[in-house]
């Protein structure tokens, strides 16, 4: 103990290693699997974190190893950009941006509704599981949370019910997807618009395809950058409505919400630029590419080692409801939108 303080110490950023190298086994060790029953290695390697996290837990030696696994995931999209081009881009543009507005629009009023008039949950909790959904997951909603200050139970009951979901749309959705027969192409925009935070969506996508990995994280992407727009209307909202506060509740987080926005966003999009100028050649962009996708192997399994299988037996029946028909209802409406556009 003494030994690995001094070391921590002395060589800066020594104590992540025990963790990275924990996860670069279960890489190793979800590519075999992968290679030898014929499942995608990112599933297998969800799996093996799951599976490691919730019988050894995580050993103080390798967790600050593995909650880099936030990080490795922002870094290997960024990298992804690599592989898309400005004509997939001009392309699909206009009409990703508007099936994603048109959801995020939707998927708000329709889970606000429903968790107030229907299942009568309390305000803020249908507001957190409402950001959650319809934009980028935990991240949304813990966003919202901090503009609209809600309480530290409301915050893990809705992180709970929305980590349910993300464990077990990584497994359904490609299968949903397979008997559907849907496209690459589709199934990727259909993941992007459906599923709810970045790493099941890119899992789920390249379970089914590559090219269906590339095009669920693009749409992804562009529905994580209505978090600022939206955590942003929800402080004027709420501020609006307390009378001691007005406006300057809402000025005074726009910090909050700079701070919350995904920015690996524009990083993503100056490795698009840099990679459709022609200053890396072929074989640089297939090595960004084979980079990539062992970030995203390893920010999996850390994934797996944070999805706690007791925290989600111990979630309300209410919001899981809530959730599921918001789920539910937005993916039938979004499958048929995209078999018609795509």
């Amino acid at each position: 103990m003494a030994i690995r303080s001094h070391l921590s110490d002395t060589v800066p950023g020594i104590e992540y290693v025990p963790g990275l190298l924990a996860l670069g086994a279960v890489a190793i060790a979800a590519t075999g699997v992968a290679a030898v029953v014929g499942i995608n290695a990112l599933i297998v390697a969800i799996a093996c974190g799951v599976l490691l996290g919730n019988t050894l837990g995580t050993p103080a030696v390798v967790a600050p190893g593995i909650r880099l696994h936030k990080l490795l995931l922002e870094t290997g999209i960024v990298l992804l950009g690599a592989e898309l081009t400005f004509a997939q881009v001009v392309r699909a543009g206009p009409t990703i941006i508007l099936l994603v507005t048109c959801t995020v629009a939707f998927g708000l009023v329709y889970l606000e509704t429903l968790a107030r008039v229907v299942f009568g949950l309390r305000e803020k909790t249908g507001s957190l599981l409402a950001a959650g959904s319809s934009i980028c997951g935990v991240s949304a909603a813990v966003a919202v949370a901090g503009t609209i200050d809600a309480d530290e139970e409301q915050i893990a009951y809705a992180a709970a019910t929305i980590l349910l979901f993300d464990a077990v749309t990584i497994a359904v959705f490609p299968v949903v997807g397979d008997l559907l027969g849907m496209g690459s192409k589709a199934f990727g925009v259909w993941a992007g618009l459906s599923m709810f935070s970045t790493g099941p969506v890119a899992a789920a996508g390249f379970a089914h395809s590559a090219v269906a990995g590339q095009w669920a994280t693009i749409t992804k992407l562009v529905r994580n950058a209505f978090i600022g727009v939206v955590a942003l209307a929800y402080s004027v909202w709420y501020a609006r409505r307390r009378s001691d506060t007005g406006e300057f509740a809402a000025t005074s987080r726009v910090g909050y919400l700079w701070a919350e926005f995904p920015k690996f966003l524009v990083g993503f999009l100056l490795v698009v630029a840099i990679a459709n100028v022609g200053v890396l050649s072929g074989a640089q962009l297939d090595s960004i590419g084979r980079f990539s996708d062992w970030l995203f192997l390893l920010a999996f399994a850390g994934l797996g080692f944070d999805i706690r299988l007791a925290e989600m037996r111990a979630t309300g029946v209410r919001p899981i409801l809530v959730v599921l028909v918001h789920l539910v209802t937005v993916s039938a409406v979004m499958f048929t939108l995209v078999s018609v556009v795509f």
